[in-house]
């Protein structure tokens, strides 16, 4: 064989390695994004959960407490403020889920300020339907850290793959981003005070 012609074959066999390579790189940063948008999808789920419940809790809590109409009223405009903020997980960015967090974090503060009056009627906190719903609440709350936790998983395991060399430059050229977390709220480094 000649000489060109050797280094023809070597230059396409190379060009053919690397043109697999990258193909399988962005094959795979295709499907760990989907796997964040999934986990995305099981977090906002379970957001939903939380607030397809709330308006039951607030029925059962408003036959016993009617005076306590300020509470409620901050709840249900809490949960109507929450389920109208969505992040679509093609555009999830930091402002993005910051805003979201804020949304949902209004949402905790107004059902802990319902729960807490709750502790004003004994005759509440007996009822079958109010605790049927405080323990489905709880379970989502639960439910809710599981999912969030698993997103963040999801999303480190894709923000590793197109971080590391080389798969960074076919990332770059692909146009696959980073992935935003999950963050604490701020003051949650701060244990709450719980005075008896």
């Amino acid at each position: 064989m000649k000489k060109n012609t050797i280094i023809w074959i070597i230059l396409i066999a190379s060009a053919a390695i690397i043109f697999f390579w990258g193909l399988g790189s962005y094959n795979n940063f295709v499907s760990l994004e989907e796997e964040v948008n999934n986990q995305w999808s099981k977090v906002e789920n379970q957001y939903q959960r939380r607030a397809d419940l709330i308006p039951n809790l607030v029925a059962t809590v408003k036959g016993y407490a009617a005076h306590e109409s300020e509470t409620l009223e901050a709840v249900v405009n809490a949960r109507a403020k929450a389920t109208q903020v969505t992040v679509n997980p093609e555009d999830l960015s930091p402002e993005k889920m910051q805003e979201f967090q804020a949304a949902q974090g209004e949402l905790s503060s107004a059902l802990g300020r319902l729960l807490l009056i709750t502790e004003n009627y004994p005759d509440l906190k007996a009822n079958q339907n109010f605790l049927e719903l405080q323990a489905q609440l709880e379970g989502t709350e639960n439910r809710i850290a599981t999912e969030r936790m698993r997103f963040t998983d999801a999303a480190k395991n894709y923000n590793m793959q197109i971080r590391h060399l080389p798969g960074s430059i076919v990332a770059k050229i692909t146009g696959f981003e980073r992935k935003p977390y999950f963050e604490a709220e701020k003051g949650s480094e701060k244990a709450p005070q719980v005075a008896f």
